[in-house]
């Protein structure tokens, strides 16, 4: 037997200058969805600005009083991040569970974090979530004394400074263990830059198709590699950061990167928590910006990953754009423009396309020229033969002759042989 859903009613105040306010409080409607509540009733109040002591105004308490009667909710969701008085405030006046849409996102995080570094990060924006909330909760989140691990300073000490110190100390704690694991990620990074490969980063609104499109690239490169990702039509499906390396049929290759996906008003706890994780995006050398085309706001969806990358730092990097699921408009596909392309991720058009481009954009610091290798200094022609497209090879007296396109780096390595 299934156990019954909580319900609960939004509340959205509208203050008049936010332009997405009707999709922000569909997105509300998704994300408690996916936190496995039902949606009882919405209420919306138009403020010039919101209510210092309980965000909306009385009116609109008694109005949210009957609703929770009436459908017998016993939650009510705020559409933006409330301060803790608020919290208090509310839940005294309205005698229920009173969460905002940064709890909501919190907690989708916390079930969809599979590895240990994302697991750290949403533990950590929890815990800095809750910290100055602690005064509005009505069950306390730890017990006093026994086993804490925690110095006795006595019974003078209120429980409330004892929790705050105790998450205190845990996040202290965390933020350790996540600076390890931060390090390592590091050192990967500056081995990759030493290799010297380009970084390409899927960047993109939540359920954009992200995973979908690297797994298409995954597919055509490399089929028999069972390198797939997860992908699922659902609000933040990865969390984690993927790296897969692309690897061409003319001996060039990238690594594609795959990373959390944005939405409106991510929290800023959050954003702190994934900076590390989003650091990936910020060394890359091209960045393909997803967009899931068949959504009707995908404009606002555009805007608020263009806004969340230049909050984390991430500018004046070359972007691609990838209108993704253009299968389901009434449009022909694949469709290429000057910066991006019209495909389906799902159905695998295009994706070709955008590799094309992808080539075109990293792949500037290469050469064609014409070497002659003597034939003692084979392997030279045995380098050439996994790291450059060779066009054309022929055994001349003095040794083996190539025509072939190659990194400027070999170029300048091997200019000796060059004709």
């Amino acid at each position: 037997m299934m156990a019954e859903r909580e319900k609960a009613i939004l509340i959205g105040v509208h203050l008049g200058q936010q332009v997405n306010f009707e999709y922000s409080m569909e997105e509300l409607a998704n994300l408690a969805d996916a936190c496995g509540i039902d949606v009882a009733g919405v209420i919306i109040q138009n403020l010039q600005r919101v209510n210092k002591s309980h965000y909306i105004g009385t009116g609109k308490i008694k109005e949210v009083a009957a609703l929770l009667a009436a459908t017998n909710a016993r939650t009510v969701i705020f559409n933006d991040e409330l301060s803790p008085s608020h919290i208090r405030n509310l839940e005294k006046e309205l005698e229920c569970r009173v969460i905002d849409r940064t709890i909501l996102i919190l907690d989708i995080f916390a079930e969809r974090a599979k590895t240990k570094e994302a697991q750290l990060q949403v533990e950590v924006a929890k815990l800095q979530y809750m910290l100055p909330r602690l005064i509005g909760l009505r069950e306390s989140l730890g017990r006093q004394g026994g086993g804490s691990g925690l110095k006795n300073r006595g019974s003078g000490e209120t429980k409330l400074e004892l929790d705050r110190r105790k998450i205190e100390e845990k996040i202290t704690v965390l933020n350790k263990e996540l600076e390890i694991l931060v390090s390592h990620r590091q050192t990967q990074r500056k081995q990759r830059r030493k290799n010297n490969v380009p970084v390409v980063s899927l960047v993109g609104y939540t359920n954009a198709g992200k995973s979908t499109i690297m797994n298409a690239m995954v597919e055509l490169f490399h089929p028999a590699g069972n390198k797939q990702v997860f992908e699922k039509d659902m609000l933040f499906a990865t969390l984690e950061t993927s790296v897969r390396n692309i690897q061409l049929p003319d001996a060039k290759s990238f690594l594609l990167t795959d990373t959390v996906g944005f939405v409106d008003k991510l929290p800023h706890h959050l954003v702190k928590a994934f900076r590390s994780t989003l650091e990936e995006v910020a060394e890359s050398d091209l960045l393909i910006h997803v967009v899931d085309y068949s959504n009707p706001n995908h404009k606002q969806m555009m805007d608020i990953t263009e806004q969340t990358l230049k909050a984390i730092g991430v500018e004046n990097i070359p972007t691609i754009y990838a209108f993704n699921k253009a299968d389901m408009l009434k449009m022909e596909i694949p469709s290429v423009f000057t910066n991006g392309v019209y495909l389906s991720a799902k159905q695998r058009i295009g994706i070709k396309d955008l590799v094309e481009m992808i080539r075109k954009q990293i792949f500037t610091n290469y050469v064609q020229c014409e070497m002659l290798i003597p034939y003692d200094r084979g392997n030279i022609v045995s380098y050439f033969n996994q790291n450059a497209e060779i066009f054309s090879t022929s055994y001349e007296n003095e040794g083996t002759k190539l025509l072939l396109e190659c990194r400027t780096a070999d170029f300048e390595k091997f200019q000796e042989f060059v004709v």
